[in-house]
């Protein structure tokens, strides 16, 4: 077993040991397994930035073995560039989320922290699969999980959004499951993605695989128009869950254009940007405007995440170096920014039940500690410079500039709206006089949720600050991929 399935089956198994201790009075020790298992997965991933080597794109830390040889199925994990920093951001995310939900939740505690771990496991086995079937398996798997978090943890419609979000994205990926099939056919038996990355195909035949794997991926990013799923499933969702999905499972759709769509299809991919980029063109602008006229925290800040994964797949697919390594950046920085948000949100929730902005106003006054947190958190969200939100959005940018001006322009302005409903949200929540009873009672974070809080901010800056480890890790494989896409493009 290396460092890939240490990373993968640990919180995996912590998970089932939580299955297995089934009683609300055993909540105690649960939490605190469950946390020990977070930790133990999070450690086992940091030697894989450790032992990472720079300057090549190839699959480092590759496993291999036979699953199912009469289909020739296998066990095969690697990481490169791409897929490296997500898998130690799910741990680390993972911890944050015990964290969070230590007192939240109260009734099948066991159950609850085993799904998390679960889920956490089987989404760092989709970052590291080269087969294309344990992609799809890890892929679909995650949707299991995540479906029992919000159907029994969730919000008063918390049946209808679980459906919702188990529906969008299964049918979406039975489009996935026939293109695999397909390339399966095609490549004389194989489900290697190396191999499928060079297989020459046809203009149509690229085209029609496109779209198979946009169905699956674009759903799940979310794109618009199909992103109407994710601000109902964010409003039900438990607070652990709304930072989970927004934080990681979002990029699982967004890396799939990575390891399918681009290398795959390369073709097709630069025949049909323009339509991805007015997709994101039109995510990063109007539903920036939509998320400016919500009422309710949660829908602001799922809007949000819609706008900023538009940044990420516009970087995509303007093909340059800034354009796809800003978007890779944008996938980190929104994963530690949206789930830091969701979690703000959630701290106010417990206190007073309701996440209507409406229902707040003068927190600063009783709460300082959290509100310094919250402005950061708000302040990344919005792009500051200094912080994890600026660093991917600004190459972005810079990478659509350099691709086409009014690209960039388009994208520049985009920032605006951000700004403005970040900081109209502050202002109504945070600021000005005490607003009502509820707020006048409320109490200042406590040392857990200090840390929480303070592992993410932490996170955000140093990202801001300093972003070149991440982008030294990317580089080489960003540039294989867009040499990779020319050349498709040439011959």
């Amino acid at each position: 077993m290396g460092l890939l399935s240490l990373a993968i089956w640990t919180p995996i198994v912590f998970g089932v040991v939580l299955l297995a201790l089934g009683r609300d009075d055993q909540a105690r020790t649960v939490r605190w397994i469950a946390l020990i298992g977070a930790l133990v997965s999070f450690a086992v991933t940091l030697p894989l930035y450790g032992g990472f080597k720079l300057g090549t794109a190839a699959m480092q830390f590759v496993e291999k073995a036979p699953w199912i040889e009469r289909f020739n199925v296998n066990y095969h994990l690697g990481v490169d560039g791409i897929s490296l920093w997500f898998v130690l951001l799910t741990a680390f995310i993972n911890v944050v989320i015990v964290l969070a939900s230590w007192e939240a939740i109260t009734r099948r505690v066991n159950q609850y922290m085993g799904a998390f771990l679960i889920l956490s496991g089987l989404m760092i086995g989709v970052f590291c699969a080269l087969d294309g079937m344990l992609f799809y398996v890890f892929f679909e798997a995650t949707l299991i999980p995540m479906y029992l978090i919000i159907g029994i943890w969730g919000g008063p419609n918390k049946i209808y959004a679980a459906f919702k979000f188990f529906l969008y994205t299964l049918l979406g990926s039975l489009l996935l499951l026939i293109a695999l099939i397909f390339l399966y056919t095609k490549s004389g038996g194989s489900f290697d993605l190396a191999l499928w990355h060079q297989l020459p195909l046809g203009s149509t035949t690229q085209t029609l695989l496109f779209f198979a794997f946009f169905a699956a991926f674009a759903v799940k990013v979310p794109m618009w128009p199909v992103h109407t799923w994710l601000p109902d499933v964010h409003v039900e969702a438990p607070t652990g869950g709304s930072a989970v999905l927004a934080a990681i499972m979002l990029k699982l759709g967004a890396y799939g254009f990575l390891r399918f769509s681009l290398p795959i299809a390369p073709d097709a991919a630069r025949e049909w940007a323009w339509l991805m980029i007015a997709l994101s063109l039109i995510a990063v602008i109007y539903v920036g405007l939509v998320a400016m006229v919500q009422q309710d925290m949660k829908k602001l800040v799922a809007y949000s995440s819609v706008a900023h994964m538009g940044f990420v797949t516009l970087g995509f697919f303007i093909f340059n170096d800034l354009g796809v390594s800003g978007g890779l950046v944008q996938m980190i920085a929104h994963g530690l920014v949206s789930a830091a948000m969701f979690l703000s949100i959630g701290v106010l929730y417990d206190r007073v039940h309701s996440r209507e902005i409406a229902s707040y106003g003068g927190v600063v006054n009783t709460m300082p500690k959290f509100t310094a947190f919250a402005l950061l958190f708000v302040m990344a969200n919005s792009g500051l410079p200094g912080t994890a939100g600026f660093v991917g959005e600004w190459m972005v940018i810079l990478g659509a500039v350099k691709a086409n001006f009014w690209l960039g322009f388009g994208a520049a302005s985009a920032l605006v709206f951000g700004a403005a409903y970040n900081l109209w949200m502050f202002k109504r929540v945070y600021l000005g006089p005490v607003a009502n009873p509820h707020v006048k009672s409320l109490v200042d974070i406590n040392n857990r949720e200090f840390l929480m809080l303070a592992l993410l901010a932490v996170a955000v800056l140093a990202m801001g600050i300093y972003p070149k480890p991440f982008t030294d890790v990317m580089d080489t494989s960003v540039a294989e991929l867009l040499k990779h896409v020319a050349l498709s493009k040439l011959n």
